[in-house]
C-alpha cells in the first residue's frame, strides 16, 4: 500500500475520532411505524399466531386455483413442467424418488397459508386477499384427500386440521449423537477385530459386463469350481429317471378384447386422467388409485389408497365398476357420487367415455 493511501486513512480515522458522538448519526431514514411494522409482519406460526380473521371453501379455492394456480401446478395439483407437484406421494418418502407434497411432506399447513399468500402466484405475488388463501388453502386440502369438498377452513378451525406427516420430523439432534463422535481422539490401533474378506465385487456381479474370474472365499489358489466331482461312470449319481411326458390341454379360446381403433382413441384421452391414475406393469397409486382391471372390479378395491368415505361405502354396499357404471360415473364423477374426492369435471362426450373404457378393458 502507498504512503499516500496510508497518510490519508490515518487522516479520516483522525477527523471520525475527534467528532462528538451525536454527530456519527447518518441521519437516512426514520423509525417505522407501528402500522408499517404489522403490513411487513405476515408471518403464521404453527400454532396459528400472525392469522388474519376469514374463512375460504374448497370450491371457492377450486376456481381460485384454476385461474391463478393450474398452469404452474397442474388442475389437480400433478404439476406442470418442471414446476413442483403439490398432490399425492402418499407413501412414497421412502422410494429412491419421493414425491414431496403437501399431502405426503409438509408438516405444518401454517406453511402452506403463509406460502401462499406471501409468494403465490408466482410472479403476482400478494394479490391474494385472507378469504382468497383461506380457499386455496382449502382446496389444496381437498386434493391431497385430507378434507372433503364441504370443507371450510378458517382462522377458528385452522389448527384442527391433521397433517399426515406432522409426526414425520423430529429435532436435530446432532450437536448431542453425533458431534462428541467425531471430536474425540481417533483410535490408531487394534481398534476392532480383524477384517476378513468374505465376498468380492465379483461374486456379486457387480462388475462390467465380460469375461471375469470368480473367486470364492476361503478356496486355495488352483483349485476350481466343483473340482474332484465325478463327472460320470463310476461312482457318479444315477441320472434321474425321466418322467412320462403328458399331452398338453387344448387351451381355450381367448375372450375377444375391446375394439383397437377404440383402444388407440383412448390412449389419446388418457392424458387427461394420467396427471392422477396410472396403469400397466409399474403403475402405482398417486392421487388417484392404480386402475389396472377397473372394468369388472368392486370400488374402492386397490389396497394401499385411502378412498373417500363415500367411495368406500360403495364398495361395501356392492358397487361393481361395469362399463355402464363407469360410463355415468366419467360423465360427471361429483353428480354421481357426493363427496367423492376425484376433482376432474367429467367427460360429457358418450364417444370419448366409451374410449377410456376400452382403454382401461386393454389394462386388465
Amino acid at each position: 500500500m502507498s504512503k499516500s493511501v496510508l497518510k490519508l486513512l490515518a487522516s479520516t480515522a483522525i477527523l471520525f475520532a475527534a467528532l462528538p458522538a451525536a454527530a456519527q448519526t447518518l441521519n437516512l431514514g426514520r423509525a417505522a411505524l407501528p402500522e408499517e411494522i404489522a403490513a411487513w409482519d405476515v408471518a403464521v406460526e404453527p400454532d396459528g399466531t400472525g392469522l388474519p380473521v376469514g374463512s375460504g371453501d374448497v370450491l371457492t379455492g377450486e376456481d381460485l386455483w384454476v385461474e391463478n394456480c393450474a398452469m404452474c401446478h397442474g388442475d389437480f395439483g400433478e404439476g406442470a413442467g418442471a414446476y413442483p407437484v403439490i398432490a399425492g406421494g402418499e407413501g412414497t418418502l421412502r422410494d429412491r424418488r419421493p414425491v414431496k407434497t403437501v399431502g405426503s411432506y409438509w408438516p405444518y399447513l401454517s406453511t402452506v397459508w403463509d406460502y401462499v399468500h406471501r409468494s403465490m402466484p408466482f410472479g403476482n405475488a400478494q394479490i391474494l386477499s385472507a378469504d382468497d388463501t383461506y380457499a386455496l388453502t382449502a382446496y389444496i386440502l381437498y386434493s391431497n384427500g385430507i378434507v372433503e369438498d364441504d370443507f371450510v377452513l378458517s382462522n377458528e378451525n385452522f389448527t384442527e386440521v391433521p397433517m399426515p406427516n406432522a409426526e414425520g420430523f423430529y429435532a436435530d439432534d446432532r450437536v448431542e449423537t453425533e458431534f462428541p463422535l467425531f471430536t474425540a481422539e481417533a483410535c490408531m490401533s487394534d481398534c476392532g477385530p480383524a477384517v476378513h474378506i468374505t465376498r468380492r465385487a465379483t461374486d456379486l456381479q457387480s462388475t462390467p459386463e465380460g469375461a471375469v474370474t470368480v473367486f470364492a472365499p476361503d478356496r486355495p489358489s488352483g483349485v476350481a469350481d466343483g473340482a474332484g466331482a465325478p463327472e460320470g461312470g463310476e461312482g457318479a449319481a444315477p441320472a434321474p429317471a425321466a418322467e412320462p411326458v403328458q399331452e398338453a390341454a387344448a387351451e381355450p379360446e381367448p375372450a375377444a378384447g375391446p375394439d383397437p381403433a377404440l383402444v388407440a382413441q383412448g390412449e389419446g384421452l388418457w392424458r387427461q386422467c394420467r396427471a392422477c391414475h396410472q396403469v400397466g406393469d409399474s403403475a402405482r397409486n398417486g392421487t388417484g388409485p392404480i386402475l389396472n382391471g377397473v372394468v369388472g372390479r368392486h370400488a374402492a378395491a386397490v389396497d394401499g389408497f385411502r378412498y373417500s368415505p363415500p367411495m368406500q361405502e360403495a364398495g361395501a354396499n356392492g358397487l361393481i365398476w361395469t362399463a355402464e357404471e363407469l360410463d355415468q360415473f366419467l360423465a360427471d364423477p361429483r353428480a354421481y357420487m357426493r363427496g367423492t374426492r376425484m376433482s376432474f369435471r367429467g367427460l360429457r362426450d358418450a364417444g370419448d367415455r366409451a374410449a377410456i373404457i376400452a382403454y382401461l378393458q386393454a389394462h386388465p
